[in-house]
Formats: structure tokens, sequence, C-alpha cells
């Protein structure tokens, strides 16, 4: 007859296995619809120029921003999406038209624009990213490099049909 002892080191290794194998199921909901959209950035559309032209560089470049696009649920990627994107930079205001431009996604879905410098404005360097094709739901996008000396900044987008 095997015996068992309750002590701290049991309770914590019994209760841990409970949560690996199924009580985190009831914790956390299922989630069914796969992946989730994107949800647009509050500041994210600051600045914006509707119908920016797509354009192989925003100025003399010298910075990255790259990213992907994908379908809300399945993950697939989605070629051919229209991606805009402007910031402040060492050429121009995130206001001014030359600082705006957009690209396409290739076959996998990943967009890369080159780019000018992002430089703080507002105490943060920070670019400005839009999807607004119309087959997808608009989303802008905000992200914040973590140093202004960064000479690339990503961000991604999963869009749900509109």
């Amino acid at each position: 007859m095997n015996t068992f002892v309750l002590n701290r080191r049991n309770l914590l290794v019994a209760g841990g296995c409970v949560l690996v194998t199924g009580v985190s199921g009831l914790l956390l909901p299922a989630r069914a619809e796969g992946l989730a959209p994107t949800p647009s950035m509050p500041g994210g559309a600051n600045n914006y120029l509707k119908g920016a032209p797509t354009v192989d560089r925003i100025g003399k470049g010298g910075f990255w921003m790259t990213g992907t696009v994908r379908r809300a649920g399945d993950g697939a990627p989605l070629a051919g999406q229209r991606i805009q994107i402007w910031a402040h930079t060492t050429e121009g205001r995130e206001g001014d038209e030359r600082s705006h431009g957009a690209t396409l996604t290739d076959k996998n879905g990943a967009f890369r624009l080159e780019m000018p410098q992002i430089i703080p404005i507002f105490g943060q360097p920070h670019g400005h990213l839009a999807y607004d094709s119309g087959e997808f739901k608009t989303v802008f996008l905000r992200p914040v490099m973590r140093s202004a000396k960064d000479t690339g900044l990503e961000a991604h987008f999963v869009l749900q049909p509109a």
C-alpha cells in the first residue's frame, strides 16, 4: 500500500500538474475563431493622407519599415495588400506629403519600405502605418521605437473582412 504525504512540495507539484493538464482551459476561454484581428490604435490616423502614392522608397532612405499582413481567423498571408507608411523623419514632418508613401505586400504577406531615419516627436520616435484598401476593415498602427537610434521598425497586421 502506497502512502501519500500531503506537504507543501507535493501540493505545489499536484497543483501544477492540474493547471498544465486541463484547468487552464477552464480559466481561459477557447479561441475557436483562431487568430484575432489587429485593433486600430488610437492616434494611429494622425496626419493620415488618403491615397498616398505607392513608392519604391520615401526620401533618401536609410531606415526600414517592415512587417506582415495576415487574415484574421486562419492567419493566411495576404499578398498584394497596400500599406501606407508615414513618420516624422530627418527629411520631413509626418504631416508633409513627402513623408508619406505606400507599398504592397509580397506573396508571403510581407512588406518592406525604406525611408529616412525616424526621429522623436512629442518625446517618442514612432511610425504610422495604415491598411485602408477596403477589402478588409481599416487598421491604423502607431508603433513606438525602443530607441531613436534604431534603424528599423516592424508592425504586423491581422485583418478581418470589411
